[in-house]
């Protein structure tokens, strides 16, 4: 990390975290930041679901909820971005404060509930702006909408042309009732709906399901099961968590679902099994705040991972700095490639 970033996020984490958040953003699109552009190598290279990766470290959908920021993000190093989640109509989400910074735990504790732009206002980012990089959406449903699951396919119908991937996220526990489309049945006709919809499409793309950390392994094997027949492309291994185990930072009560460090562990055996239950390519999510986190991820079962609350800590230079690294782990052990990695670890786990 450069002195100039030091200073940068000291001065950020001076603000509330929400108003440092949009400032963060406000400053990427100043081009005031230096951002190192494509990050890659022979060995980094790697597809996910038919989607050709320059590397596997991808931006997890939140950082970016309103796309505002895609040319920059396109050039931090990632591997491919998500934004949103978008839902069909704008909306605030929950009162503030509602993000909250655990500096002790490296963790982060936000109640959002899904505040956007709403779609066609992101969607019309997406269309303007060229990210040389794949990047997809988050899908979400409005609160007060009369039927949620149809929200997601709205957004998908609407969004799919300017996307390379789109993600169907029923595991954010700021919505009220909205974990409870997690369930077989449920997730089931939600995304029959969305694959409808994703059929309709010109040129139909992956479709990812986010799920929850906090799931038994009964609901983590019926979720397997329909996402399989649903004919998805993937999962990512997940969201936030309700569990507030072993926190020291005062703000560990406060409502909402936690991120950063603390998620690490609960995240990744839950990936593990899920790569014992399915076929399907993985996005492992959760504490990834180093090259070696990201390579546990991998070796646990992910095709390629996502992080988004380790940079509140170590800012965007995180970034390259988890790829460049994991491709030095991967040179070590002798791997020629992120695919020749996948789940060579992930007995440690279950």
């Amino acid at each position: 990390m450069s002195t100039l970033e030091r200073v940068g996020l000291a001065a950020l984490r001076r603000l509330d975290p929400e108003r440092a958040h949009h400032a963060a953003l406000a400053l990427l699109n100043t081009g005031m930041v230096p951002l190192p552009g494509p990050v890659t190598s022979p060995r980094l290279k790697t597809s996910l679901a038919g989607l050709d990766l320059p590397n596997p470290v991808g931006l997890a959908a939140g950082f970016d909820k309103n796309a505002r920021a895609l040319g920059p993000l396109a050039r931090a190093g990632f591997g491919f971005l998500e934004v949103g989640a978008a839902t069909p109509r704008a909306q605030e989400g929950n009162a503030r404060p509602r993000l909250f910074r655990l500096a002790a735990d490296r963790a982060v504790i936000n109640r959002f509930g899904f505040n956007n732009e709403g779609m066609d206002a992101i969607i019309a980012r997406l269309a303007a702006t060229p990210t040389g990089i794949p990047r997809g959406l988050n899908l979400g449903a409005n609160k007060d909408s009369a039927d949620r699951a149809a929200d997601f396919a709205t957004v998908l119908a609407a969004a799919g042309p300017y996307l390379d991937f789109a993600t169907v996220n029923v595991s954010s526990p700021n919505t009220e009732r909205l974990r409870d489309l997690q369930g077989a049945d449920a997730l089931s006709a939600l995304l029959d709906g969305v694959m409808r919809a994703n059929r309709a499409l010109a040129k139909p793309i992956p479709v990812f399901l986010k799920i929850a950390p906090d799931l038994t392994d009964a609901e983590l094997a019926d979720i397997a099961r329909v996402a399989e027949h649903a004919k998805l492309a993937g999962i990512i291994a997940t969201n936030t968590t309700l569990s507030r185990d072993g926190l020291t930072d005062p703000q560990r009560g406060q409502a909402g679902g936690l991120s950063g460090a603390p998620l690490f562990e609960r995240s990744t055996r839950l990936l593990a099994r899920l790569s014992t239950l399915t076929d399907l390519p993985l996005v492992g999510v959760g504490g990834v705040g180093s090259a070696e986190d990201a390579y546990a991820k991998i070796r646990a079962g992910a095709t390629a991972v996502q992080l988004y609350s380790a940079m509140v800590y170590e800012g965007l230079s995180l970034v390259p700095r988890i790829a460049r690294g994991l491709e030095a782990l991967l040179a070590r052990d002798g791997y020629d490639s992120v695919a020749d990695a996948v789940a060579t670890d992930r007995d440690r786990w279950l």
